[in-house]
């Protein structure tokens, strides 16, 4: 358990952060929560590389764990348009979560042998890959109304340009790009903490 609990902690810390901070907006793609949840990664990969795979998923299954407590809590919760989490977005947030976090700890898992760098980076982008587009597409596409029919995501459909510049797409296509975007670059300056937090890790465990 003492090798857990840092890990679980930080996880917990950032899921719980990240549902808070996805209230509010940051210009017009991407909310606070955009610049947070990705970190979760860089706790996995952490785990993973000190304590091992095992201990990783359990660290995967504490976040998960927290973030259903964080969306239930959510959905009780009535602003001015109405719940804070959808039943959708709940969805969409604990499949993505789980999928993307338990496929980084698997890719991770098999390129640990290689250069140091290799297994956080490609399975961060992996992962954040997948949890960007099985989030967005669960939570928001018109395609998948029938998960909650009477939540009204019409306004995420809106045929906007990508970006603001861009082909013309629905809406939430841009929110995840510009999500999507925002986790490739925290993969790659996560990279840095990686480093010196795992040398520090080592350095304890031996």
């Amino acid at each position: 358990m003492p090798r857990l609990l840092p890990g679980i902690l930080a996880m917990a810390a950032i899921v719980v952060a990240s549902n808070i901070l996805v209230q509010f907006l940051f210009g017009q793609w991407l909310t606070w929560g955009a610049f947070t949840y990705p970190l979760a990664f860089l706790v996995t990969d952490v785990m993973n590389r000190v304590y091992g795979s095992a201990v990783a998923r359990r660290v995967v299954f504490a976040g998960f764990l927290t973030g259903v407590a964080c969306s239930l809590i959510g959905t009780q919760i009535v602003g001015e348009f109405g719940p804070l989490v959808t039943w959708r977005i709940a969805l969409g947030s604990g499949i993505a979560f789980l999928t993307a976090q338990l496929l980084d700890v698997a890719i991770f898992d098999r390129l640990r042998q290689g250069r140091w760098w290799r297994a956080p980076l490609v399975s961060t982008l992996v992962g954040s890959s997948v949890d960007t587009a099985l989030f967005f597409s669960i939570a928001f596409s018109a395609g998948l109304t029938a998960i909650e029919p009477g939540n009204d995501v019409s306004w995420a459909s809106e045929m906007l340009p990508l970006l603001g510049a861009g082909p013309v797409v629905p809406l939430w296509v841009s929110l995840a790009v510009a999500d999507w975007g925002v986790k490739l670059a925290i993969a790659i300056i996560a990279l840095v903490p990686f480093r010196l937090i795992v040398t520090q890790m080592v350095a304890r465990v031996a």
